[in-house]
């Protein structure tokens, strides 16, 4: 079995190149744009229809090739499919995707590109562990304009590992403070996480009570610092958690938190941090790099993980005497509370079995940013 896998490349054009691919852009997303009026008017999304209807008009009325006309409709179907109660609209430097048809890598590091004028070769770079993905098996990719700068993230299918049968299951208790902790009692800490929320929240705040235009730049400079820091975090713990589960020979089990947010209530001066915890992006990281490893992941049920002893197994909420502290009411068993929490998934994935196994084969990127690899059409 494979899984796909989004690889970033870097490309570096010519200011007549970036000129080309520019105009391609604006020319592809004001077609779709026409389109998704003609669409929304016929409460229509299927593909073939529009086909149908309007191919040969976006062809004239755009300039645009063949395949460029077939990827607009495709892109302003898939947009209309999400939400048929109002018109879809595209940005004029919206992502544009790019098939084999259009696109393709020449050397290691070329590759050729449609535009208006033609094809065009474009050097581009990448670091090493997207370089080595993109040597997979490349699918279509998705061409992207973000602070003048060019990218493409390639979708990119990889083998996954025969999955091995685990002698034991590596617990991991997610938290805010530690970000995780495994049943080995070794945390994978999150000070550094929290330092620069913290330190971007003042930032920001002064910033945007300046007002001023300088400010506002730094301000549209700033963005999106944040979420790649605690992405590149996640994506350190999670490569950890799955090496140390394969070269022991378990597999990894992690608390089911749907709702979590919704199930506990914080203090006012935790709700930022509070908020800002990406527990959900960390257990897809992990879910992922696992299919890959060929580690097996389940989820467990997170009731009263951090409240059973692991030694009498006697559940009481007194045996949590403070967020880092656990103490058991009857056998005075203590420990840290992560640690414990840990230590009890890992042995209910055990005992009990997985509710959910397999989780992570979904397409996910290899870099900071999933929101572009996820939905870069708009």
């Amino acid at each position: 079995m494979s899984m796909k896998l989004v690889a970033v490349a870097k490309l570096l054009p010519t200011p007549e190149q970036s000129g080309s691919l520019l105009a391609t852009v604006e020319r592809i997303n004001a077609a779709c744009n026409w389109l998704a009026e003609r669409a929304f008017e016929g409460q229509t999304a299927n593909k073939f229809t529009l086909h149908h209807l309007y191919y040969h008009s976006l062809r004239d009325l755009f300039g645009l090739s063949a395949q460029m006309a077939v990827r607009a409709i495709a892109k302003v179907c898939e947009v209309y499919k999400r939400d048929r109660r109002t018109q879809p609209h595209f940005k004029p430097h919206g992502a544009v995707v790019y098939d084999q048809r259009i696109m393709s890598f020449k050397v290691p590091d070329r590759v050729s590109l449609l535009t208006l004028v033609g094809r065009i070769v474009v050097p581009f770079v990448s670091g090493t562990y997207h370089h080595a993905r993109l040597e997979e098996v490349r699918g279509q990719a998705d061409l992207v304009f973000r602070r003048n700068k060019w990218f493409l993230y390639v979708s990119v299918e990889v083998v996954e590992a025969a999955p091995i049968d685990p002698r034991g299951w590596l617990g991991v208790d997610l938290g805010i403070r530690n970000l995780a902790v495994d049943s080995d009692g070794e945390p994978y800490t999150g000070v550094g996480v929290e330092t620069v929320r913290q330190r971007m929240q003042r930032l920001r705040t002064t910033l945007q009570s300046v007002g001023t235009k300088s400010a506002k730049r730094h301000l549209h400079r700033l963005s999106g610092h944040e979420a790649r820091f605690r992405s590149s975090v996640n994506h350190t713990i999670s490569k950890r958690i799955v090496a140390k589960a394969k070269d022991t020979g378990r597999g990894i089990a992690v608390e089911d938190l749907t709702g979590i947010r919704e199930r506990t209530t914080v203090r006012k001066s935790q709700r930022a941090m509070h908020g800002g915890w990406a527990f959900f992006q960390l257990r897809s990281f992990v879910g992922y790099k696992s299919v890959v490893a060929g580690v097996p992941v389940v989820l467990v049920d997170p009731r009263n993980t951090s409240r059973e002893c692991p030694i009498c197994h006697h559940i009481d909420k007194r045996n949590r005497k403070s967020q880092s502290e656990f103490r058991c009411v009857a056998c005075d068993y203590a420990a840290n509370a992560d640690w414990v929490g840990a230590r009890n998934i890992a042995a209910r994935a055990a005992v009990n079995r997985p509710l959910v196994a397999g989780i992570g084969r979904e397409t996910h990127s290899c870099e900071s940013s999933l929101s572009l690899a996820a939905s870069p059409s708009l």
